[in-house]
């Protein structure tokens, strides 16, 4: 129903006399966008290859790199990776290791490497790039070629290859238990 279809429904003289009893909680607004699948919408998961032991032996709380996130063409170790505005059109700073060098093979060699997926949120760019392909991904590496990496330089400081490879993520499809796709 429209405001003004409640407020005659319910025999209010005034609309705001509606809107006072029609107030949205945030509870109730939460549940509307949980509903209407908002937030699945922009998350994407992404394989985290977690180091017990860097996490046990406390080397992580010294600084040692404890979390790589598979970039599919190399690892990414920096830990705040949610949070870098580079993730999706990676540059290739200090946190960054390639897939085919040594360090990366010691790394997978590890024994107590744990395999995760985490969730991460995406932009409008971002979202843009996995769904739109090239053209968004070359708009979303200009608009960051002036943008720090977390390790410093910016890609243009870095002068990385002007062409660049999407992250492999994945579709997050989260149902009730027991309920059909849709």
């Amino acid at each position: 129903m429209t405001l003004f279809e409640l407020q005659a429904w319910l025999g209010h003289r005034s609309p705001q006399s509606t809107q006072y009893y029609a107030k949205i909680t945030p509870n109730t607004l939460s549940k509307a966008y949980s509903e209407a699948g908002y937030f699945e919408r922009n998350v994407r998961t992404i394989e985290v290859l977690v180091d017990r032991d860097a996490v046990a032996s406390g080397a992580a709380a010294a600084g040692e790199p404890w979390q790589h996130y598979d970039l599919g063409h190399g690892y990414c170790s920096y830990t705040f990776f949610e949070q870098c505005q580079h993730r999706m059109a990676c540059a290739r700073c200090d946190f960054y290791i390639p897939k085919d060098s040594t360090r990366s093979q010691l790394l997978e060699a590890k024994s107590n490497l744990q395999r995760m997926a985490v969730s991460i949120p995406l932009t409008d760019d971002e979202q843009a790039a996995v769904e739109d392909g090239q053209a968004a991904l070359d708009r979303l590496l200009d608009r960051l070629a002036d943008t720090p990496t977390p390790a410093g330089p910016t890609p243009r400081e870095l002068d990385l290859p002007a062409a660049a490879r999407l992250l492999p993520l994945v579709d997050v499809r989260q149902g009730r238990a027991g309920s059909a796709p849709r």
